[in-house]
């Protein structure tokens, strides 16, 4: 007989995983924007780039 999936801890894990996955994110965008130098420029010509 199989057993019963539980679905709290399986959503739980869901979630950790994705809150990981988006600081993950969020570092290498600024290692991308220390990379290139963006960090160099204003806030309006950053913002110009990325629209």
């Amino acid at each position: 007989m199989r057993r019963p999936r539980d679905i709290d801890a399986e959503l739980k894990a869901l979630q950790e995983k994705a809150k990981s996955l988006k600081a993950r994110q969020r570092t290498q965008l600024g290692e991308l924007v220390i990379a290139t130098g963006a960090d160099q420029l204003d806030m309006e010509t950053l913002a110009g780039l990325l629209l």
